[in-house]
Formats: C-alpha cells, sequence, structure tokens
C-alpha cells in the first residue's frame, strides 16, 4: 500500500500546493501555489525537503490526519499553529519544529487565530501528480493536488517515502508572524490614472478591513469606495498577483494566488512581491493600511527577505527527540517488548 496520512476531518480548506505553476499564464492558467510561500519553504526545510516540495496549505481550521506508514517527519509553519498528537494522551508539537512519528499515530493541525493560513510539510513530499510542472491545487479548474479539489473525509493523501529519514528534529530560531499592524507595500499603477487623484489619497491614507468575500482567488477589501475617474471599463490586460483591481463596486480587490490571468478592470496599485506573504495571512475582518514605494524599494525588499529566508532555513537547530524515538526503535534489538524510546 502506498504510504499515506488518512483524512479524519479535513478542516475548512486543505489544499496540496507548492510554489506554483509558473510560465502558462499566456494560455489561461493561473500560477496557484501558496499564498504564503515563505511559511511553506521554511516548513520544508524543517523536515529536510527543497524549498518547493509540495505540502498541504491549511485555510482557517486544521484536519486530523492518520499516519498510514511506517513512520512519517511532519512540520507545521503558521503564526500560532500546532500539532496536537495522540489518540489518548495527546502531546503538543509547536509551529516552527520537526517531529517523526510512528505509523498509525493521529494527530491534528491546530490552525493559529491570528493568521489565515498554514503549512504542514512531510518529509520526502507529497506524492500527487503534476499538472504542467507542479502539484499546487487550483480548484477552479480541478487540476493538480488531490483530483484538483480540497481535502475530503477518508481522502488518503500519498507520501512519497514510507519512513522518515533517522536523525535529530529540528527547531526553526524564528518564524513569520501575523504582522496585522503592517503597512502593506505597494507600486501605484499599472491605470493609477483610470482614478481620481481623491481615490489614491483614500488607497494609501485611510483603512480598510478584509471582506468576508476573500479567497484564494481574491480578497476584497471594506473600507472607502475609490471612484473612477470616467467609467471601469479598460481593455483586458494581464494580471500580476498582488494586483489592486477595482470594479465599478469601487471596493478594492487584492488577486491572490489563484486569481484570473487577465482582467478588465482598473488597477489602482499592486502588492510587492515581498509582502504578498503577509497579506495571505490576514483573515476576515483584519485591518489594511498601503504605503507607495518605488519599484527599487520593491526589489531591495524582495532581496531582502530572500537572504533572510536562507539564513534562516541554514540555521535550523537541533533539538531532541519528540515523542517516539524511532532512532532507537529501528536501530536496536526489542528486548521482552521493552523500549526506552520515549522521553
Amino acid at each position: 500500500m502506498m504510504p499515506g496520512l488518512k483524512v479524519l476531518a479535513p478542516g475548512f480548506h486543505t489544499t496540496v500546493q507548492d510554489l506554483g505553476r509558473i510560465g502558462y499564464q499566456d494560455i489561461g492558467v493561473p500560477v496557484s501555489g501558496a499564498l504564503d510561500e515563505v511559511s511553506l519553504r521554511i516548513a520544508n526545510g524543517l523536515v529536510g525537503n527543497s524549498p518547493a516540495t509540495p505540502g498541504l496549505e491549511i485555510l482557517l481550521s486544521g484536519p486530523s490526519l492518520e499516519v498510514t506508514a511506517d513512520s512519517v517527519r511532519v512540520a507545521i509553519v503558521g503564526a500560532g499553529a500546532s500539532l496536537r498528537v495522540g489518540r489518548g494522551d495527546p502531546f503538543v508539537v509547536p509551529a516552527g519544529q520537526s517531529a517523526t512519528l510512528p505509523g498509525d499515530e493521529v494527530f491534528q493541525v491546530v490552525a493559529g487565530r491570528h493568521s489565515a493560513c498554514c503549512y504542514l510539510a512531510v518529509e520526502g513530499g507529497i506524492a500527487v501528480p503534476l499538472v504542467l510542472g507542479s502539484a499546487s491545487t487550483y480548484t477552479r479548474a480541478a487540476i493538480g493536488g488531490l483530483e484538483g479539489r480540497a481535502l475530503r473525509r477518508k481522502d488518503v493523501v500519498p507520501l512519497a517515502i514510507t519512513r522518515a529519514s533517522l536523525g535529530t528534529e529540528l527547531r526553526a530560531p524564528a518564524l513569520p508572524l501575523a504582522v496585522g499592524e503592517q503597512s502593506i507595500r505597494v507600486i501605484l499603477g499599472p491605470q493609477q490614472e483610470c482614478f481620481t487623484e481623491e481615490a489614491v489619497t483614500a488607497l494609501l491614507n485611510s483603512e480598510f478591513r478584509v471582506s468576508k468575500d476573500a479567497d484564494r482567488m481574491g480578497m476584497r477589501l471594506d473600507g472607502p469606495l475609490l471612484q473612477h475617474r470616467a467609467g471601469w471599463d479598460i481593455v483586458s490586460d494581464a494580471i500580476a498577483t498582488g494586483s489592486i483591481q477595482v470594479p465599478g463596486s469601487g471596493q478594492p480587490i487584492i488577486l491572490l494566488a489563484d486569481h484570473q490571468t487577465t482582467g478588465g478592470y482598473p488597477k489602482i496599485a499592486t502588492v510587492i512581491s515581498a509582502d504578498l506573504p503577509v497579506v495571505g495571512r490576514r483573515r476576515s475582518g483584519d485591518a489594511i493600511r498601503f504605503v507607495a514605494v518605488s519599484i527599487e524599494t520593491a526589489e531591495a525588499a524582495y532581496c531582502e527577505q530572500e537572504r533572510r529566508l536562507t539564513e534562516l532555513v541554514a540555521g535550523l537547530k537541533q533539538i531532541p527527540q519528540i515523542g517516539l524515538d524511532l532512532s532507537s526503535l529501528y536501530g536496536n534489538n526489542l528486548i521482552s517488548g521493552v523500549t526506552t524510546g520515549v522521553e
């Protein structure tokens, strides 16, 4: 039987995601991928995976899973998230820390209350077929991931390896925060001229709130209505992730990972790449404020984020074994059924 994670309860919206389906927007295929790629990359580092290895993206509430492999090494990353492991007397594995779990073990992903998403990485990754080079789930077209959809009860998420490697667990010295107070940096345009000066001023000087109409495609914001100069229809053009599109309602929409590839509403600004993970962590009701920066500042911010992320993953700390010590179990003979592997 293929090693996997059996879904006992799926959570609100749990999908397989990697770093996205790059290079196909010209034929109408969205990039998709993780809303918060920083957290996914850290989770992968904790279990020894490459940064783009597919993991599970958990939105709002987490799944309960059963290990149907010999053993697995897992890690959860997300502000306030944790793993609740065991049936009778469970123990908690905090975010930013790997743990090796034996076959038949059960665990629940407890999502944080202050972040919209968290990420579960499994050593070796999730073994779903690639579609156009990516395992990312795009539910609107039913492609990628597990049958192109969110997890359901009784699904088995296939894993690439049967048994976790023998080795010490890792802990991240620091993790991304929900940072609800951080202003989101944007570059104005590409259709800034379609809006009144008052609209641009309102965008940069007002507080918005994430509305209940938010998903992986886009995040509609409640706040001041942004007025167009003369109508809201433009010739459809390409959309970048993070574009802030303003339809006739005047309510801005931040377009996220599953956004359409072209659109006919003007875009007043675009969130810089370094702040997209921060936007992805925002929940319904959270505040958002914007600040305009230059392209040069945006490029520098991205380079700095990459530098810090590389240093963080390279600086992961070894920690004592959590739960069952599989090195003892696999490396020593058991005498009379006794082992000292549990601390």
